[in-house]
């Protein structure tokens, strides 16, 4: 590992939507019913001194890409990492706050790693589905009783969800948001997993429960195992190159499935997908209503058009800003959220003051405001300090 970084000066207050944790060794321990007990994840060391979860029947490695912040570029790769080779702040919730200190990261949203799966689907995908729901239920109690239990101010609460059955999923996100969940990790497009697309009524349960509740459902990039790359063994830079197509082809089948009209109140982020697509969709959408449209029958309500919709029910999280921050207005500046995605390979840490102060250079300060920290903590309704309310 690297020495500590200095801790950089604070240009903004920034919210991060995306970030993720590494489940420590212990976080099943004595959280799963006596008769699972032995059944539960863990950790096992495999040859060459390797480390890796064990489930059900199989390996779940750390990859290493998952877990590279603090270490020299020249080391990254695919490889299986060990605890000992990682920064403390990616397993440790008191370690991760000091990281965001020397980041000036206020406050995080913390996505799962690859034990559950960025939305659970290990758990929801068990052969033993009592034991996977038992998991699942695990990593959310652990999750909130010592990963955001260690520093409610800084961490968002995220809850995994059964989505095996809408019933149980519906009861649960109003059971967790009593306890303080602000926020469900959702697949991001359900049928690449064998379940019913979101156009299906069978969803219906689980997004009234979201929307009563005020729980935002984030759509991470990737949590259904879907790609638009399409060339079998392409490098990884293919998969990562076309994250903004699954963030796209994502919001079009929710848009067209009709939620935001069946659910007018409900939030959903787009996580990890950048900001870069959303004008592309915007034309898109806007071309195909003037021209290919057959009457009503694909949107069905008359007091919101679809772009509307867009613009309300979705926020879109991004990494970078990029040339096409330009085009804010056009995709709406009160739905554009920051990410620094520790402790993955493209996270900008410790460089997330420094990025967003080039990105936003010269930008009007309530803009800036809004992108930095004031959209994500309206969104999550997760409040910050009056003093960190101004650069």
């Amino acid at each position: 590992l690297l020495p500590d970084p200095e801790p950089r000066r604070r240009r903004h207050t920034i919210i991060s939507v995306d970030d993720h944790l590494i489940e420590p060794a212990d976080c099943f321990e004595g959280r799963l019913p006596a008769r699972f007990a032995d059944r539960a994840p863990r950790i096992v060391e495999l040859d060459g001194g390797r480390e890796a979860w064990a489930y059900e029947d199989g390996l779940y490695p750390q990859v290493g890409l998952n877990a590279v912040v603090g270490r020299p570029r020249d080391e990254w790769s695919m490889e299986p990492a060990r605890f000992d080779e990682m920064r403390p702040g990616c397993f440790d919730p008191h370690a991760r706050v000091a990281d965001m200190d020397i980041d000036g990261v206020q406050a995080s949203l913390c996505f799962p790693s690859l034990i559950a799966g960025f939305a659970g689907t290990v758990f929801t995908r068990s052969r033993d589905q009592e034991l996977g729901r038992a998991a699942l239920g695990a990593w959310n109690d652990w999750h909130l009783e010592e990963w955001v239990g260690a520093a409610p101010d800084r961490f968002i609460p995220l809850q995994l969800v059964w989505v095996n059955d809408p019933a149980i999923a519906a009861a649960d996100i109003r059971a967790n948001a009593e306890r303080g969940c602000k926020a469900v990790s959702f697949p991001e497009n359900p049928v690449d997993l064998g379940l019913p697309p979101m156009i299906d009524s069978h969803w219906d349960p689980l997004l009234a429960a979201c929307e009563e509740t005020g729980t935002v459902i984030c759509l991470h990039n990737g949590s259904s195992a879907w790609s638009a790359a399409r060339s079998p063994g392409a490098p990884l830079e293919l998969y990562t190159s076309l994250f903004p197509v699954n963030a796209l082809v994502t919001a079009a089948d929710w848009l067209w499935a009709k939620v935001p009209t069946r659910f007018p109140d409900i939030r959903i982020a787009f996580s990890e997908g950048g900001i870069s697509w959303v004008p592309m969709l915007i034309d898109r959408i806007t071309y195909v209503l003037d021209h290919s449209a057959v009457g009503a029958h694909g949107w069905d309500d008359p007091d919101v058009s679809p772009i509307e919709a867009l613009r309300r029910n979705f926020w879109f999280c991004t990494i970078d800003l990029g040339s096409v921050f330009a085009l804010r207005d056009h995709i709406g500046v009160d739905r554009i959220c920051l990410e620094s995605d520790y402790p993955h390979a493209d996270s900008s840490w410790p460089d997330t003051q420094e990025q967003a102060a080039l990105a936003l250079d010269g930008v009007e300060a309530e803009v800036v405001r809004k992108v930095t920290w004031q959209n994500a903590s309206e969104l999550f309704r997760h409040p910050v300090p009056e003093e960190l309310r101004r650069p």
